[in-house]
C-alpha cells in the first residue's frame, strides 16, 4: 500500500511540473501568434492591449482545458495497467 501512495504522489509531482511548462509553452506560442498577427495587419488599439485581449480569449478556450489531459491520459493509463495486470 506504501509503494501505491508513493507511486501516485510521485506520479502527481511529475505530471504537475508536465502541466506547468506545457501551459507556459502554449501560453508563449499563443502571445508569438498574437503579436504577429497585429504587427501584419497592424489591428485596433495598441499591440499590448491587442495581444493581452488576445490572452484573455486563450484562457477561456478549449485548448486550454485539453492541456489538463496531462493529468487524466496517464492516470488512466496507469490505472488501466495495474488493473489487467492484476485482475486479467
Amino acid at each position: 500500500m506504501f509503494a501505491l501512495a508513493r507511486l501516485l504522489v510521485l506520479g502527481f509531482v511529475v505530471l504537475t511540473v508536465i502541466y506547468i511548462c506545457l501551459s507556459f509553452y502554449s501560453r508563449a506560442v499563443r502571445r508569438g501568434k498574437l503579436e504577429a498577427e497585429w504587427d501584419d495587419t497592424q489591428g485596433p488599439g495598441d499591440r499590448k492591449s491587442f495581444v493581452q485581449a488576445g490572452l484573455k480569449d486563450y484562457d477561456g478556450s478549449l485548448r486550454r482545458k485539453l492541456i489538463l489531459g496531462v493529468y487524466v491520459i496517464p492516470t488512466v493509463a496507469v490505472g488501466l495497467l495495474i488493473y489487467f495486470t492484476n485482475f486479467a
